[in-house]
């Protein structure tokens, strides 16, 4: 899909992507082995993106995106939550098979992203192209529900690391 990273859509689908063995986990479930795998939590998602695969949860942002609103982790019985962070450790990745980076106007993930972390730059003779701010990115997936021909896919990213 892109720069190097081997990521099936289809298995991020189902929550599994390279360099997160236990899938995409719901935003603060540092560790899923006090999971009991309930699904309270899937219950409690108004966006209705997690799944529970293998008994554990797991989000499918192919439905939507995170809010980041915590209801998982307030209706979680366990202790598998700490926090309730605003980003995921992972950010969009536009792929070549991005419409508008092959001659086609769209502009769909630019307008599905609620903190504007995908611009589109003017270009001479064809659609504009996406850009993508890493630092206002959060993860939600809202691109990737939204993108007409599955080319966004996620990339690990330390946020840490990115404002040194």
């Amino acid at each position: 899909m892109g720069e190097g990273i081997d990521i099936s859509r289809r298995n991020f689908l189902r929550g599994l992507y390279e360099g997160q063995g236990q899938g995409v986990r719901p935003p603060g479930a540092a560790s899923l082995e006090a999971c009991t795998g309930c699904g309270k939590c899937v219950d409690a998602c108004p966006t209705r993106i997690i799944r529970l695969i293998a008994d554990r949860p797991a989000l499918d942002f192919s439905v939507a995106e995170c809010t980041f609103c915590g209801q998982c982790a307030e209706l979680c019985p366990e202790p598998v939550f700490t926090g309730r962070p605003q980003s995921f450790p992972h950010v969009a990745m536009i792929g070549e098979s991005c419409l508008a980076r092959n001659g086609t106007e769209c502009q769909a993930c630019r307008d599905g992203c609620p903190t504007e972390a995908i611009r589109f730059r003017p270009r001479a003779g064809g659609p504009f192209l996406p850009e993508l701010r890493e630092e206002a990115c959060t993860g939600c997936g809202a691109c990737l529900a939204v993108c007409p021909v599955a080319a966004i896919g996620i990339r690990e990213f330390d946020r840490g690391r990115a404002f040194v």
